[in-house]
C-alpha cells in the first residue's frame, strides 16, 4: 500500500474550547511544554516522567460506536502534542477561574484546606474533574483510585480527600450538564480526523500516525528501528530523561485492530470473571490483581498491554503473569504475513529483547481460560504499594492431575530476578509429580534458590530480600492453592493462623477527625484570630492562577542557563570542552568560574560555587550552558565533555567510610552535664548499642528556580524560589561583585521548600545572575527534577554509638553518646543541624548525666542541608530507640518506663534550660485516652496470637520541642505595614509563603490588631527592598517573629490614630482619610526580637529556646511478614499549639509534617552507588508517601486551654515539631516485627535502622525463608547502593 499519497501535515486539536492549528508541530513537544509556551501555566512541571500528577489535564474524544464523549486524565508531560489530532484538551484554566466562576472541584479543595504550597493543586483538581466527568457520583474508593497518580508533599492528603468526599455518593450532587460542551466540530468531522494519515517532521525526527494495520506494517518494513508510541510512557521518559534519540516515531493509538480493548481491558476482564464460571477465569483474576497496582490512573489511561510486553522490562508487571499462562501473541508484518508466538521461557532473549522481529507488530494477545484442576496467582512487591515499579513480581500457575493434588504442570515466572523476565525451570521440573503438601515447601525453596541466583552487586540491590521474596511468594501461592484443594477434599487444610499469609484486607477509605477549640462567642466577628480561615492563595492555587518563578511571562530576549555538574565523586578536573554545545542551534554561550566578577565562594555555606580544578562530589557545579530556551540549554548540557583524573582521590561516601579514613571537618565537640562515670557506678543496668537514621530528600514539587534581570548601575533583580531572600541578595551581590543594595530579591510564593531552599537556592540564583551579567539579558535557571536531586543535598544521616545506664525500675540516669553526622562535601548548615540534635536529644526525658561527643563527617556526597525538623527528628529517633532498648531489656511496660522518665515542671535540661509550662503529661494522658490505647493494645496482642504471617504493633511517644533558631541573632523579625487612603492595608514582612499559611496568619494578625475585615488586608510578596535582612523562613518560628513585627507596626499606626478614633459615628475608613488629611503617617515598620535568650543571670540557666511545644502521638500498624508491606491502621495526634491562630492551617501543618516524618522513617530511601553516583533522581525511584500511605484513621487534636503568653496571640509554632510524632509509626512497626520474631523463637531487643522499607521489615521478621539467604559479609563486594 502506498502510504505517501495522502499525508496530512497540519495538526488540529482544541484547548479549553479554542481551536488550535499547528502547521509544523515538533515530535519532541510534549503537551506540557506546548501549553506552557502558550502561557497556560496552571499545569506544572515537576518530574517530566509521569510520576507526580502535577501536570494532569483531561483529554476528550468522540466515540462514534457508543455515540458518546470519553474523558481521560493524562500526564501532559508525557503526552506528545502530535498525538492530539482531533482531540480536545481541558486544563485547569479551562474549568473555572476567579475572573469568571469557580468550578465546584476547585472551590472544594480550596475551602477544605486541601492546598498549601499549591504546586500539586491544579493536578489534583484535574484528576478529580476527570473522574466527575466519567462518574458524576463516585464512591470514595473511586476518588482515591483517581488520585493515586498525584503526589503532594505538603498536606498529608487528608484535607484533599475530605474535601472531595463531598462528591461521593453520600455527598453533594455534581451536575455534569453545566460543563462546557465538547467542540461540535470535532464530533462532526470525527471520521475525517480519525482517517487522516499524519506525518510531522522537525529536524531529524519524524512522527507518523497510520490509521490502519496495513499502513503500520508497511511503515515498520520501511523503518524497522522505528518506535511505536501509544501512551509514550516509556519512550517519552527515555527521550526526556535519558537523552535517547529516535528518528522515527509511529503513533499507533488510532489503529482499531490494536486498541479495540485498550481502554476497556480491566472492564472486559471483570465482566468475564463475573459472567463465566470461576474455574475458567482464574487467569483473568491474576491479571486483574496485577493491573490493580499498575501505575496511577493517568498512566493507565494511556499505556497499553502490548507496550508492556514488547518493551520487555525485567520489572514488567504483566509479563510474568502472561508468561506463566503461556499467552500467545499474534505478530503481523508486511505482505500480510503473520505468526503466533508463545510467551514461553525462550520468549525473552536478553535485556529488553524478545523474539519479536523489528519489522513485526504485536497485533493481539490470546489469554487462555483455566481448567478445573488449574490455579493461577500473581504477586508484586514494590517499595510503595501503589504507582510504583516492582522490586520482584511473579506469575504462578499449577495444573493437577484430575481429582488429585499431584502436580501435572507447574509454571513459575519472575520479574526482578534477572536481566529478563525469567522462569524457574529447575523448580518447575523438580516439583512435577509431587503432591501439593507441606513437605513441598522446603524442596521448592531449595530449588528456587538454585534457579534464581543474584550476585551481591546485582543492579537494584536488596539482594537477600529479593531472593526471599521468590520463596515467600511461592509459599503464598502454595497456601492459596491448598486452600482450594482442601475445599475439594483433596488435601488437609492448613491451620487458620497460617492463612493470614494470603489475606488481602480491605482497609476501607481513609477517615479522620480534627478537634480544636472554637473562638468565644464574645469575640468580634471581624476578628479572624482562632478561626479556620482558608489559605490566602488557595483559590489561585486551585484555578492555576497562582504564579511561581517559572510561570512568569518571559521578557524580550530572555535566556536560559542550565548547569554542568560533576559526574565523579572526587576527582581533578582535567578539561571541560563546551565547544560541541555551542554548535547546537539556539545556544548563546557558556559560563564557568572565569565569568565570576566577584567571589566564587558562597557566603552562607562557605563553599565554592563553580569548580576550578577539583570536584568533591557528584553534583558539584562546573559551569552552565546559556541558550534561548530551557529545552535547548538542557540538550546542550549533555554535549559538554568533562575529563577527570581520579587517581589518588579516595571516595568517602558513608559515615563508616569517614570513621575509617578519619575524615572529619573539625575536631569533635563535647556537650556534657553531670558526671557519667560517677553515674554509671550507681546504675543497676548498663547497655551499649548503635542506631542509624538514613537521609531524606526534600522533594519539593517546584524545583530550584531563579530568574535574574540586569538593571542599571550594575544592579540585578532576582526572582527566586527561596526561603530566604536575604541569602539570595547577599550571595548574588557577592558573586557578581556589587553591594547588596544593588541586588533585589523578590519571592511571591514557593512551591514547597522544607529547608531545601534556605541555602542551596543560591546555586540557581547565582547561575542566573552570572549569565545575566555576562550577556546583559534576563536569564532564568530552572532545574529538571533528575538534576535537582543530584545538585542539591538533603537531610543528614546520623550514626550513633551509645551507652545507657538505668535502674531496675527503668529510671535512666546516664547517657554517653558518640554521634556521627554525614555532612557531605561541605559544611553548609551542618553545624546548626547537629546542634539541634544535641539540644533536643533528651526529647521529653530527664537524664541527669549526659555526655554527647559529636563528629562532623567529611564525605564525597552533596553537602547536606536544612530539612524540616533538621536534626530534631534524628534526636527523637536516637532517644526513643534508646528508651525502647531499655524497655525491651527489662521486658517492662513501655508506658510505665516512658512516664517514669518524663520531665517535670521546672526541671533543667542537659543544656541547662528550665522547662516551664510543661504539658508533656497532659498531652500524653489525652493521647492515651483519645487513642483508646489500652483496649487497642489488648486487641493487637489477640490479633498477633491468631495470625502467623500478619502482625500488628501499637506505640505511643511523647514530644517536648524547644522553639527558636539555635543561633541567637536569627531570632528577629521585621515588617512594613502601609495603610492606603481607602482604608486598605498592604503588609510586607521578612517571611516567605511556602504553603505553610504564613501570609494568611500575618493578615489575621493585622486584622485583629487594626480591627478591620480580612479582605481589607493584602500581602503581595516578600522583597529585600521593602524588608531588609530577613531571617530565613525556617525553624517553625516565622509566625512568631514576623507576626509580632506586624502587630508592633499596626499598633504604632493605631496609636497615631487614637485622637481621631474618639470621634463618634466614625469607622476605620473615616479615621484613615482624616489621618491623611491631617498629615499623620499611615505606614510604619515593626521590629521584634525574642527576649530572654542566652545566659540568664537570675536563674543561672542558658536559654537556647524561647518556649517549648508539647505533644503525643499513637500509631497502630499492620505488617505482612512475608513481604514487609505495612499499613498504618490508625494514628492519633495531640499537639500543644498554644491558642491556635488558625486551626485549619495548624492542623494542616501537623498532618503534613507527620506524613513527611513517616516518609523518612518508613518509606524514603536515598540511593547512591559505591562510586557516588546518585540513583534516586525522581519519583520513579524515590518514593515519597502517596495518599494510600496515610493512616486509615487519622485523628488530630489541638490541646485545649494551653495559651502561650510569650508569643503572638498566645500561639505556638507548628511547622516542624509534629514531624517527630511519626516516630510512633516506626516503633509500632518494630513492635509488629518483634511479634513476628517471637513466633519464630527469636526473643529480645534487636537493632532496626530506618527507613522501615518493605525489605528491612521483611528481613527483620526472621523465619525459615529469610534464614535461607544470609546477608553477604564479603567486604570486597561493592553493593549496588551504599548505606549513607
Amino acid at each position: 500500500m502506498d502510504i505517501g499519497s495522502s499525508k496530512e501535515k497540519t495538526l488540529t486539536f482544541y484547548v479549553n474550547g479554542l481551536k488550535v492549528v499547528e502547521k509544523s508541530p515538533d515530535p519532541k513537544w510534549s503537551l506540557l511544554f506546548y501549553l506552557r509556551t502558550k502561557y497556560l501555566t496552571g499545569s506544572k512541571v515537576v518530574c517530566n516522567e509521569g510520576g507526580c500528577g502535577a501536570c494532569t489535564v483531561m483529554i476528550s474524544k468522540y466515540d462514534p460506536k457508543q455515540d458518546t464523549i470519553l474523558h481521560y486524565s493524562v500526564n501532559a508531560c508525557l503526552t506528545p502534542v502530535c498525538s492530539l489530532h482531533g482531540l480536545a484538551v481541558t486544563t485547569v484554566e479551562g474549568i473555572g477561574s476567579l475572573k469568571t466562576r469557580l468550578h465546584p472541584v476547585q472551590e472544594q479543595i480550596a475551602k477544605s484546606h486541601g492546598s498549601q504550597c499549591g504546586f500539586c493543586t491544579p493536578g489534583m483538581v484535574m484528576s478529580m474533574y476527570s473522574l466527575l466527568r466519567n462518574y458524576p457520583q463516585p464512591s470514595m474508593k473511586d476518588i482515591e483510585k483517581y488520585l493515586e497518580g498525584n503526589l503532594c508533599r505538603c498536606t498529608g492528603y487528608r484535607p484533599i480527600l475530605d474535601g472531595y468526599r463531598a462528591f461521593s455518593k453520600k455527598g453533594i450532587q455534581y451536575d455534569p450538564t453545566q460543563e462546557p460542551i465538547f467542540p461540535p466540530e470535532l464530533k462532526i468531522n470525527n471520521e475525517k480526523y480519525r482517517n487522516e494519515f499524519l506525518e510531522f517532521t522537525s529536524g531529524k525526527q519524524t512522527w507518523f500516525r497510520p490509521v490502519n494495520l496495513s499502513q503500520l506494517v508497511e511503515l515498520k518494513h520501511q523503518y524497522p528501528h522505528s518506535k511505536l508510541v501509544v501512551g509514550n510512557t516509556e519512550i517519552g521518559i527515555e527521550m526526556r530523561l535519558k537523552a535517547m534519540k529516535y528518528t522515527v516515531l509511529i503513533d499507533v493509538s488510532d489503529i482499531p485492530e490494536l486498541v479495540e480493548v485498550k481502554d476497556k481491558i480491566l472492564e472486559l476482564l471483570l465482566n468475564k470473571i463475573d459472567s463465566i464460571p470461576e474455574e475458567k477465569t482464574r487467569s483473568f483474576t491474576a491479571i486483574v490483581e496485577m493491573l490493580k497496582w499498575f501505575a496511577g490512573k493517568q498512566i493507565k489511561n494511556t499505556a497499553c498491554i502490548g507496550g508492556n510486553i514488547v518493551t520487555a522490562s525485567p520489572l514488567s508487571d504483566l509479563n510474568p503473569v502472561l508468561q506463566s499462562l503461556g499467552a500467545t501473541l499474534q505478530l503481523t508484518s508486511s505482505a500480510n504475513s503473520s505468526r503466533n508466538v508463545v510467551m514461553d521461557r525462550a520468549f525473552f532473549t536478553s535485556y529488553r529483547k524478545t523474539v519479536i522481529k523489528d519489522t513485526e507488530v504485536l497485533h493481539s494477545i490470546f489469554i487462555p481460560y483455566t481448567s478445573k484442576n488449574e490455579y493461577v496467582s500473581s504477586y508484586k512487591q514494590a517499595t510503595r504499594k501503589d504507582d510504583d515499579t516492582a522490586i520482584v513480581n511473579t506469575g504462578m500457575r499449577v495444573v493437577f492431575n484430575e481429582n488429585s493434588n499431584i502436580i501435572k504442570e507447574l509454571y513459575l515466572s519472575y520479574g526482578g530476578m534477572a536481566p529478563t523476565t525469567v522462569m524457574a525451570t529447575g523448580t518447575m521440573k523438580k516439583l512435577v509429580g509431587r503432591k501439593w503438601e507441606n513437605d513441598l515447601i522446603p524442596v521448592a525453596c531449595e530449588a528456587l534458590a538454585e534457579d534464581l541466583p543474584l550476585q551481591p552487586d546485582s543492579p537494584g540491590g536488596t539482594i537477600e530480600y529479593r531472593r526471599t521474596l521468590t520463596t515467600s511468594f511461592f509459599f503464598k501461592f502454595y497456601l492459596s492453592v491448598i486452600q482450594q484443594l482442601s475445599i475439594m477434599g483433596l488435601t488437609k487444610s492448613p491451620p487458620q493462623s497460617e492463612m493470614s499469609a494470603i489475606e488481602t484486607p480491605d482497609y476501607g477509605s481513609t477517615e479522620g477527625n480534627q478537634f480544636y477549640e472554637k473562638v468565644s462567642e464574645a469575640q468580634a466577628i471581624d476578628n479572624p484570630i482562632g478561626r479556620p480561615i482558608v489559605h490566602q492563595s488557595a483559590y489561585q492555587h486551585a484555578t492555576g492562577e497562582a504564579i511561581y518563578v517559572d510561570d512568569m511571562i518571559p521578557l524580550k530576549g530572555e535566556l536560559h542557563v542550565y548547569p554542568i555538574y560533576s559526574s565523579k565523586a572526587h576527582a581533578t578536573l582535567v578539561s571541560v570542552d563546551f565547544k560541541p554545545a555551542l554548535e547546537l542551534e539556539g545556544v548563546v554561550g557558556y559560563i564557568d568560574y572565569k565569568d565570576v566578577p566577584g567571589s566564587n565562594i558562597l557566603d552562607v555555606p562557605q563553599e565554592q560555587l563553580l569548580a576550578i580544578d577539583e570536584v568533591t562530589c557528584v553534583g558539584c557545579l562546573i559551569g552552565g550552558v546559556v541558550a534561548v530556551s530551557s529545552d535547548i540549554a538542557v540538550e546542550a548540557s549533555h554535549l559538554v565533555k568533562v575529563e577527570y583524573k581520579t587517581q589518588d582521590k579516595p571516595v568517602i561516601l558513608t559515615i563508616q567510610d569517614a570513621i575509617e579514613h578519619k575524615s572529619f571537618w573539625k575536631d569533635p565537640k563535647i556537650t556534657a552535664c553531670g558526671d557519667i562515670d560517677q553515674g554509671l557506678t550507681h546504675c543497676d543496668h548498663v547497655l551499649k548499642g548503635e542506631v542509624h537514621i538514613g537521609p531524606q530528600r526534600h522533594f519539593y514539587l517546584e524545583t530550584q528556580s531563579a530568574r535574574a534581570i540586569p538593571k542599571e548601575r550594575h544592579g540585578m533583580d532576582l526572582y527566586s524560589a527561596t526561603q530566604c531572600p536575604d541569602t539570595i541578595q547577599t550571595g548574588v551581590a557577592s558573586c557578581i561583585g556589587v553591594a547588596s543594595h544593588l541586588v533585589n530579591c523578590f519571592t511571591k510564593r514557593v512551591g514547597g521548600g522544607f529547608g531545601g531552599k534556605e541555602v542551596q537556592c543560591l546555586y540557581t540564583g547565582c547561575l542566573a545572575a552570572l549569565a545575566a551579567k555576562k550577556y546583559d539579558k534576563p536569564v532564568r535557571c530552572v532545574l529538571e527534577r533528575q538534576d535537582d536531586m543530584v545538585i542539591t543535598g538533603g537531610r543528614h544521616s546520623i550514626y550513633v554509638k551509645y551507652t545507657v545506664g538505668f535502674s531496675t525500675e527503668g529510671r535512666i540516669s546516664v547517657l554517653d553518646i558518640n554521634l556521627y553526622v554525614n555532612c557531605g562535601d561541605d559544611l553548609d548548615v551542618s553545624e546548626p543541624v547537629i546542634d539541634n540534635t544535641i539540644y533536643r536529644l533528651d526529647c521529653a526525658y530527664k537524664v541527669a548525666n549526659v555526655k554527647i561527643t559529636s563528629y562532623l563527617c567529611k564525605t564525597n556526597v552533596r553537602s547536606n542541608t536544612a530539612m524540616r525538623g533538621a536534626g530534631n527528628i534524628q534526636a527523637m529517633y536516637i532517644m526513643e530507640n534508646i528508651i525502647q532498648h531499655v524497655i525491651d531489656h527489662l521486658r517492662s511496660d513501655p508506658i510505665k518506663i516512658r512516664e517514669m522518665n518524663f520531665y517535670k515542671e521546672g526541671e533543667r535540661t542537659h543544656v541547662n534550660q528550665i522547662i516551664e509550662n510543661c504539658f508533656i503529661e497532659r498531652c500524653w494522658q489525652e493521647c492515651l485516652k483519645t487513642s483508646d490505647y489500652y483496649n487497642r493494645k489488648k486487641k493487637v496482642d489477640q490479633f498477633n496470637s491468631e495470625n502467623r504471617w500478619r502482625k500488628r504493633g501499637i506505640s505511643i511517644v511523647p514530644l517536648c520541642y524547644g522553639n527558636s533558631f539555635g543561633l541567637k541573632m536569627l531570632n528577629q523579625g521585621a515588617a512594613l505595614v502601609s495603610v492606603y487612603k481607602d482604608g486598605s492595608v498592604l503588609i510586607a514582612h521578612g517571611g516567605v509563603e511556602l504553603g505553610q499559611g504564613l501570609h494568611t496568619k500575618m493578615i489575621q494578625v493585622a486584622c485583629a490588631t487594626l480591627g478591620i475585615q480580612y479582605d481589607m488586608v493584602h500581602i503581595d510578596q516578600t522583597a529585600t527592598n521593602t524588608v531588609p535582612n530577613g531571617t530565613p523562613t525556617a525553624a517553625s518560628v516565622s509566625s512568631d517573629l514576623n507576626g509580632m513585627a506586624v502587630k508592633i507596626a499596626c499598633e504604632k499606626i493605631l496609636k497615631r490614630l487614637e485622637p481621631i478614633k474618639s470621634e463618634k459615628g466614625t469607622e476605620w475608613k473615616d479615621w484613615v482619610m482624616k489621618a491623611y488629611s491631617e498629615r499623620i503617617a499611615l505606614s510604619d515598620t515593626g521590629f521584634y526580637s525574642q527576649p530572654n535568650l542566652g545566659y540568664i543571670a537570675e536563674t543561672g540557666c542558658t536559654n537556647t529556646f524561647y518556649y517549648y511545644s508539647f505533644g503525643a502521638g499513637c500509631s497502630e500498624i499492620e505488617i505482612d511478614c512475608l513481604t514487609g508491606v505495612h499499613k498504618v491502621l490508625r494514628t492519633d495526634l495531640v499537639y500543644d499549639c498554644g491558642t491556635s491562630m488558625n486551626p485549619a492551617v495548624d492542623i494542616g501543618q501537623i498532618e503534613g509534617a507527620f506524613i513527611t516524618g513517616y516518609g523518612l522513617l518508613m518509606l524514603e530511601r536515598y540511593k547512591v552507588s559505591s562510586t557516588g553516583n546518585v540513583i534516586t533522581r525522581g519519583p520513579g525511584n524515590y518514593k515519597i508517601p502517596s495518599l494510600t500511605n496515610i493512616p486509615g484513621v487519622f485523628n488530630v487534636s489541638l490541646l485545649k486551654n494551653s495559651p502561650n503568653k510569650t508569643a503572638i496571640f498566645s500561639s505556638k509554632c507548628v511547622g516542624e515539631p509534629p514531624l517527630l510524632l511519626s516516630m510512633s509509626v516506626f516503633l509500632a512497626a518494630k513492635q509488629a516485627i518483634m511479634a513476628a520474631r517471637q513466633e519464630s523463637g527469636v526473643e529480645g531487643y534487636f537493632r532496626f535502622d530506618s527507613p522501615a522499607t518493605p525489605d528491612n521489615i521483611r528481613m527483620a521478621c526472621v523465619d525459615q525463608f529469610t534464614k535461607q539467604f544470609p546477608i553477604c559479609e564479603d567486604n570486597n563486594v561493592k553493593p549496588w547502593f551504599v548505606k549513607l
